[in-house]
């Protein structure tokens, strides 16, 4: 939802200024992918060892790598299906990852981090299955189906659930509820499309 919102005045703002940089060009999408992946990963193993500070830290790098490595695709024109299946594994490995992380920081949390990776499977499935049904027009590799909790919005539930563990239940309760709620609002909304276009097919 955020994403909608303020993608592209965060693009305008920051990511564009930044291509321009003779730096940046030096690397490749792929390699910031890479960059994403690993420093999501530094920061579940910094979780698990309570290493707060240092892994929201390189939280903050995997989601800006996250977000940078698209629009630098596009900036040298290296859009490719490989460089996007990548996207989407990595970021389920890093969420994953993350949540591996909180439940190693406490184990008495095993139920919700469950529920957790539950809920991202049920939430990326509902996502990807209709992004195969719906013919895309964005600028993006696929049909990308907005929702209540999109990639921003999980990612500031994870800083918070580092941030302040001693209110992890009622985070990661309100996060479970949403991200479930997500999915169902996605496949509510894709049948009912569905349903419109079966009675006036255009």
């Amino acid at each position: 939802m955020i994403d909608s919102f303020l993608r592209s005045p965060f693009q305008k703002r920051v990511i564009f200024p930044l291509l321009k940089n003779r730096w940046i060009k030096k690397y490749s999408p792929m390699q910031i992918t890479f960059l994403g992946l690993i420093t999501g990963l530094l920061s579940a193993f910094l979780l698990a060892f309570h290493f707060l500070f240092l892994s929201f830290t390189f939280l903050f790098i995997s989601g800006f790598c996250d977000i940078l490595d698209g629009s630098l695709a596009r900036e040298q024109k290296k859009i490719s299906s490989q460089g996007a299946v990548l996207d989407i594994l990595f970021d389920r490995i890093v969420e994953g990852a993350i949540v591996l992380g909180l439940y190693f920081y406490n184990p008495s949390r095993a139920l919700l981090c469950l529920l957790m990776l539950f809920s991202i499977l049920l939430c990326i499935t509902s996502f990807l299955v209709v992004a195969l049904f719906i013919k895309n027009h964005s600028e993006k590799s696929f049909h990308y189906s907005p929702g209540l909790i999109e990639r921003t919005e999980a990612f500031i539930f994870f800083f918070l659930l580092i941030a302040f563990p001693s209110f992890f239940f009622p985070f990661a309760t309100l996060f479970i509820i949403l991200i479930l709620f997500t999915a169902l609002e996605r496949m509510l909304s894709f049948y009912l499309k569905q349903k419109a276009l079966n009675k006036h097919p255009p």
